[in-house]
């Protein structure tokens, strides 16, 4: 008799938030991690997302990227760009850029456990720029 194969679902606990500020964001976050900082898929969603204005937060989001490429001690799981649900990285990392500007300090906290570092100013510098270049252009990351 076969053993049934184990269960999956532990690798991606929570549900992907409904906000579309928060869904832009991880279909970045995961587009950029498979292909790159310079992903054109990532760059064309932001073209269609904020018309005109994609530099900013474009280029806001690749830097945020590169701060959690460069400073972080642990790996950082990302889910497919095609899946419905987050990894507790993922859900980790949204929760910090949503409260990146009105609870840095918590933010800050969440960006340490995150990467396994002491300290994250330049991420949580980055994660504010970034989080206030969304609601500037209509889509506040929310969770």
């Amino acid at each position: 008799m076969s053993e049934p194969a184990p269960s999956t679902a532990h690798l991606l606990p929570h549900v992907t938030p409904e906000d579309s500020g928060a869904r832009l964001f991880l279909h970045g976050v995961r587009r950029m991690g498979v292909g790159g900082l310079n992903d054109a898929h990532a760059a064309s969603m932001m073209i269609g997302a904020f018309g005109l204005s994609f530099r900013r937060p474009l280029v806001l989001l690749r830097a945020l990227m590169a701060e959690l490429a460069r400073a972080s001690r642990q790996t950082i799981m990302i889910a497919p760009s095609c899946c419905c649900r987050m990894t507790t990285a993922e859900s980790m990392l949204l929760g910090a850029i949503a409260r990146a500007q009105a609870k840095p300090r918590l933010a800050h906290d969440i960006f340490c456990r995150l990467c396994g570092i002491e300290r994250a100013l330049g991420m949580l510098s980055s994660a504010q720029a970034l989080a206030q270049a969304f609601a500037d252009l209509g889509r506040p990351i929310e969770v």
